[in-house]
Parts: C-alpha cells; sequence; structure tokens
C-alpha cells in the first residue's frame, strides 16, 4: 500500500555518501595504512521510479530539492511514453536529469520470450528472479485491448483446475513488477510505431494503447494487496495511463478480510472466481472456499456493491467468473442453483470455456451445452457472455499461465508425482 508521503520520502532517500580513509602516522611521519581497520562504505541502490505511485514520485523529488510538478512530468515519460533514458525527458533540465541519472533509475521487469499469436494476442514471460518467471498477456478485440496482469510468482492458493496453481507459489510481486507488465505491454505497441508524431515537449502522441487492465493473470491479487494497490493507482492516474476505474478489474477467488480493506482503498471493478454455485462443489474446485463459504463470500460481494453504489445505484455489478467443466459444474441444475446464489447480488456471469493442461483431470464442456447453460440465466434475467478462447496456440488462455516457479510449497513436486504414477482424480 502506498506510504505516507514522509514514509516514502525517508525511504527513498538516497544520500551522497563520501568514502574517508583512516590514517595512522609511524615514526617517520609517513601515512601507512597498513594497521587500519577497513572501511565499508556501502551506496545504496539507485531508487526505481517505475513502480512509485504519484504520492511516492512526489515525496522522492522533494528529497531532491525537486517542485513536485517534476513527478508528473517524469511519470508520463515513464508511462506513456515508454521513455527509461532520463536523457531523453528534454522538458527536464539538465541539472535535474544529471541528478536522476545519479540517484535514480527507471527499469523494467526483464523480459526472457515473446509470443504473438495467430488472432493478435501477445504474451511475455517475464523473469523477476531465478528460477521465477511470470507470464501477462494482452488481448486485442477491435478497438479494446485487455491486458491480464500477474500479482505473484505462482500462486498461494491450489484450484483445481488452473495450472498456475500446480506450479506452487514462490513470492509476491513488487509494485514495480505488478505495473511494469502494463509497462511492457504499452512499449510493445508503442514500438509498433501506434503514434502520430510529438508534441512542443517532444512527447510522443498517439492513441492509448491499453484501454483494460484485469489482475486475473498468475496469484491472488488480494493476497498481494499491498503491493496490488500502488500498481493499481498508477493504472488509474491520468500522469501514467489513465484508465477508467470502470475498465480496470480485480479478481479474487474470496480471500473475504482482504475483499473488505481493498473495497475500502480503491474503486475499481470487482471479479469474483466463483466457478460452482455450492459449497460442496466450490470446496473441491476453489479450496480457499472451505475458509470463507458462498454465504461469506455473498455477503462480501453486498458490502462492496454498496460502498462502490453511490451515484451509479443499479450500475455497479459484481463479475462472475464460471469455468465449464464437462459433467461438473455445467448441468441445468447448477444454472438452477447459481440464479439462486445470485438473486440479492447485482452480477454479470461470464462462462469460460475450459482450457485444458497436461494431465488435467478436467475435460471441456461442448460449446451447444455451454449455449444452453447461457440462455438458462439469461432467461432468468442476467447479463451472460461466453468468453472468448484466445491465444491457445501460445498457451496464452485462461487458466494456462504457468512462468516459472521456485515452489515454497512442494505442491509442484507433489502434482509431477501424481502425474508420473497416472493419480490424477478428482477428488
Amino acid at each position: 500500500m502506498a506510504q505516507s508521503g514522509r514514509e516514502s520520502g525517508e525511504l527513498m532517500q538516497r544520500p551522497q555518501y563520501l568514502s574517508t580513509a583512516a590514517f595512522v602516522h609511524d615514526k617517520s611521519g609517513k601515512n601507512d595504512m597498513t594497521d587500519a581497520a577497513p572501511i565499508d562504505v556501502t551506496v545504496p541502490p539507485k531508487v526505481n521510479l517505475i513502480g512509485l505511485s504519484r504520492e511516492q514520485m512526489e515525496a522522492y523529488f522533494a528529497t531532491l530539492g525537486e517542485k513536485k510538478f517534476r513527478a508528473g512530468q517524469v511519470m508520463k515519460w515513464i508511462h506513456q511514453q515508454g521513455i527509461t533514458e532520463f536523457s531523453e525527458m528534454t522538458n527536464l533540465a539538465k541539472s535535474l536529469r544529471v541528478k536522476l541519472e545519479q540517484y535514480a533509475e527507471v527499469r523494467p521487469p526483464k523480459v526472457t520470450h515473446k509470443h504473438f499469436s495467430a488472432d493478435g494476442t501477445r504474451k511475455w514471460i517475464i523473469e523477476v528472479a531465478p528460477n521465477a518467471m511470470v507470464e501477462t498477456v494482452l488481448i486485442p478485440d477491435g478497438d479494446r485491448k485487455t491486458l491480464c496482469v500477474s500479482s505473484q510468482v505462482g500462486c498461494a492458493l491450489d484450484c483445481s483446475f488452473c495450472s498456475t496453481g500446480k506450479q506452487g507459489f514462490m513470492r509476491d510481486l513488487t509494485p514495480a513488477e505488478i505495473i511494469g507488465q502494463v509497462w511492457i505491454a504499452n512499449r510493445s505497441y508503442l514500438d509498433d510505431g501506434e503514434f502520430s508524431g510529438r508534441n512542443a515537449d517532444g512527447e510522443l502522441t498517439r492513441t492509448r494503447a491499453l484501454t483494460n487492465v484485469v489482475m486475473m493473470g498468475m496469484g491472488e491479487p488480494l493476497l498481494n494487496l499491498d503491493a496490488v494497490l500502488p500498481a493499481m493507482s498508477l493504472m488509474l492516474d491520468d500522469y501514467a495511463y489513465g484508465l477508467s476505474k470502470r475498465r480496470v478489474t480485480l479478481s479474487t477467488s474470496g480471500v473475504v478480510p482482504m475483499m473488505d480493506k481493498f473495497t475500502q482503498a480503491i474503486d475499481v471493478s470487482l471479479a469474483v472466481s466463483l466457478h460452482a454455485p455450492n459449497d460442496e462443489l466450490r470446496n473441491e474446485l476453489v479450496p480457499i472456499n472451505k475458509k470463507y463459504p458462498l454465504s461469506e463470500l455473498m455477503a462480501a460481494c453486498k458490502r462492496w456493491l454498496v460502498h462502490h453504489q453511490g451515484s451509479e445505484v443499479g450500475r455497479r455489478r459484481v463479475t462472475m467468473e464460471y469455468v465449464m467443466l464437462a459433467g461438473v459444474n455445467d448441468q441445468p441444475e447448477h444454472a438452477a442453483q447459481l440464479i439462486e446464489l445470485l438473486r440479492d447480488v447485482p452480477s454479470k456471469i461470464n462462462l469460460i470455456p475450459f482450457n485444458p493442461f497436461p494431465h488435467a483431470p478436467y475435460d471441456s464442456t461442448p460449446r451447444v451445452q455451454i449455449i444452453e447453460f447461457q440462455n438458462q440465466l439469461i432467461r432468468a434475467g442476467y447479463t451472460c457472455t461466453i468468453r472468448a478462447t484466445r491465444g491457445d496456440d501460445i498457451d496464452a488462455a485462461c487458466g494456462q499461465l504457468v512462468g516459472q516457479v521456485k515452489d515454497r510449497t512442494r505442491r509442484a513436486e507433489r502434482w509431477q508425482a501424481q502425474t508420473r504414477n497416472n493419480e490424477i482424480i478428482r477428488v
């Protein structure tokens, strides 16, 4: 979570350390360092500006003795123009550029591989540490370009139908690593030449590359909320990506206490990885349901709606994500239970065809049956869509993101052992 100005300023201060030598004098009067204890002079690392919120950036510039409007100028260069070299930020004074070169940097995450699908989907594999990689996917649909962003290396949860969960969990991502995924996707379109020229300040002028961001990649965002919040604030900030609160979505499996914290902290859209209409089935598919059952999850959704309705009464809805698993959760009785479950929770339902992964214990529901399920929900008065499968030729479809995880939970080890022994069965 964003720190106060004073706290962030103190943390980000990078004073200039002066190296000094300890001299002793021998009887001849010569300087002699042979008996002097070595002095450890440590220069702190440069501050990476890419992950700082506007408040943090303003506090940082204050530590440099600069006006806070400089923060907005630099944020525009970083996030809107994709510039990482201070020497190219031409509307900054040369003295400030020199100072920034000395104390700061703009360091986006390292892209190790990128894959572009025949349908226009783009996937980047990003290395955040040795043996730690995450994936982010951009899905174009006409003028709409939606980026699916990861929040953890692996996932702390273990949903039975999701390949990410089978990789186990290593660590949370930092704000810079989260917003860095947005930077990479935006820069990708800049590199394609999607701009029309430069303005009087030397800035690129172009149409906006990204239109939507969804926190639906690797990881459970609410279990890394302190890093997710400042990253999402940059997605909304007019000096960064300037996205509408209706076009930035956080998806959760239902960590109820953190849902309430999220509700109070930021106004963006909410999606819930529901996937089952009753507790017995959801306990199997989404194990966190054993701790926070559907009654508590639905109550948290209602609290989010009440808090954010304001003047938009009747317009804000929770998106319910529902993966379609053949013979598991796709029967007419499941649709009827779903209708009853959501009766008092204004919702729109997104049906997701299951994308198989190696040794997955489920099959995808046939398309015709998904449409029948959809029609049953529509007849009950719900808005219900079917998510188009995109990027499956580059393993970028929903539920297929796996990255590379140095697992701290041994979950991946157990899963691999089960696959070797052909023990993968539904619980």
